[in-house]
């Protein structure tokens, strides 16, 4: 079977729990041919990939969400004919969108994009929805917004769509149009595996962003859920990491029935018999933050949460675990942060790590994240034995206090933010050692009971295998073995 993986901003670019997913999946089916298809920022990334593609990677196609607008001379002029013009309508007013006559619009006419944006037709649509919900705000703003709201959606409808059998989007968004696109246009299956809500997370995202004002924020949000609503339209089966992320699937307009609970998995056997503390760690509390240094982590929270918990016990040890190349400003500015706080030796930054070489020194581990799926961060402290303390988001509660099970709490979950919560948590933490201990024998029989990898594999080896037998193609690839 030839799969198509479409992934968005991560892998194999950014390393992280999402990239890894990738990675290790491929791998996973190692008789299965897959095409990569990923979508980035701007060519300035093109090829610089930060993982070794496995072999049966065959080829990589690169979406560039903001490009220029080739080869324009000899376009045809971008007016659109009456059918073209209602479903661009339809599709700027929020209403039943015909994808497919846009599909084919941007496939197959050699439309200029730079042309139908700054000309009548599209000024036209745009007017009239101002007039219908947006007529406070000055015009030429909310034009100027909507076409650089088009921009990449416009970009994504024009890529051409490599052929195959399966279309496996790793997010709904510009990913899950692509997976449409190769349905419509090349008969492929959909699968959709969402790691986090995508279309919540954009709202996080632009509810927190600067860069974008008022009302404004509002229609970048319509524009995601549009993109989502198409995806879980078209999609023929849609997973998820955990329940509660399948009920908002199922509230964002995806078809109950469609819908499936794949939950993540690591490899426990790898996490056992770590190196341990270091002779100069002594005496220490270690708190390990295996992250990549950005925005939604929320570092800044973190580093501000212990340094009031090491007034109050000097023992502790903060290591920040991850690669800081990722935004390299926000990183500075922790940096500073700590400098500021003078919290010297006592907040390590180890960049990029081999999370073996690490773990098995921490007496505990920390995510402050403002957003998240089911972190794997979280699933491989418990396979070593390692309690957490993690903020209320995506499924870390249902991870730390179990969801079917009885196993007891393995770690502390916090507010988002809350720099005195956090601080404490570290605190009770550090001076229960029984606590710690049993928290840590509590996650470890979570993973093992519900989230190890062979129980992953198992899963997606059904799956693929339902996908292929219902093409009519063979189906060779052994059944999956827990190393």
């Amino acid at each position: 079977m030839k799969i198509c993986m479409i992934v968005e901003g991560c892998y194999p670019y950014v390393t992280g729990g999402v990239s890894t997913w990738v990675h290790e999946f491929i791998r996973s089916f190692s008789r299965q041919e897959f095409i990569l298809l990923t979508i980035v920022s701007d060519r300035s990334v093109s090829g610089k990939f930060l993982y070794q593609l496995p072999e049966n990677v065959t080829e990589v196609h690169e979406l560039y969400l903001q490009d220029v607008d080739w080869n324009r001379k000899g376009w045809r002029k971008a007016r659109l004919n009456k059918e073209e013009y209602q479903a661009m309508r339809s599709l700027v007013l929020n209403q039943k969108t015909n994808w497919e006559v846009l599909i084919q619009l941007f496939q197959n006419s050699g439309i200029s994009l730079d042309r139908l944006l700054m000309g009548e037709d599209f000024m036209k649509i745009v007017r009239e929805y101002y007039d219908l919900k947006y007529s406070q705000l000055v015009f030429s703003d909310f034009l100027w917004t909507m076409r650089s709201l088009y921009l990449p959606l416009l970009f994504t409808l024009k890529m051409k769509i490599p052929k195959a059998d399966l279309y496996h989007c790793v997010a709904t968004g510009y990913a899950g149009v692509l997976g449409s696109m190769g349905k419509v246009l090349n008969g492929g299956s959909l699968l959709i595996s969402e790691h986090g809500i995508y279309t919540r997370e954009r709202e996080e995202e632009l509810l927190r962003a600067e860069w974008v004002k008022g009302a404004f924020k509002n229609i970048w949000i319509e524009q995601f859920r549009k993109m989502s609503a198409l995806a879980y339209e078209r999609a023929d089966l849609v997973t998820s990491l955990y329940e509660h992320a399948r009920e908002l699937q199922v509230e964002l307009g995806c078809p109950v029935e469609k819908t499936m609970v794949t939950p993540n998995g690591v490899r426990a056997d790898i996490m056992q018999n770590l190196p341990g503390k270091a002779e100069e760690s002594a005496g220490r509390i270690n708190i390990g933050a295996i992250l990549r240094v950005t925005s939604i982590k929320d570092v800044k929270t973190l580093i501000q949460a212990f340094s009031f918990a090491r007034e109050r016990d000097a023992r502790l040890k903060l290591w920040i675990m991850g690669p800081c190349d990722e935004d390299e400003a926000y990183a500075r500015e922790c940096f500073e942060q700590a400098e500021a706080l003078e919290l010297g030796e006592d907040v390590v930054f180890t960049g990029r790590i081999n999370v073996r070489d690490y773990l098995g020194r921490m007496d505990m581990t920390i995510l402050t994240s403002i957003s998240e799926g089911q972190p794997l961060t979280i699933l491989e402290s418990f396979a070593a034995h390692i309690p957490v303390i993690a903020t209320d988001v995506g499924n870390c509660r249902g991870l730390i206090c179990g969801e079917k099970d009885d196993f007891g709490e393995a770690g502390i979950v916090t507010h988002i933010m809350n720099v005195e919560e956090i601080a404490q948590a570290m605190l009770d933490m550090a001076r229960n050692d029984k606590m710690r201990r049993t928290m840590g024998e509590n996650g470890y029989r979570r993973v093992m009971a519900g989230y190890r990898i062979g129980q992953m594999r198992e899963n997606y080896w059904e799956i693929y295998k339902d996908f292929s037998e219902s093409r009519g193609l063979p189906w060779e690839e052994n059944p999956p073995v827990e190393r």
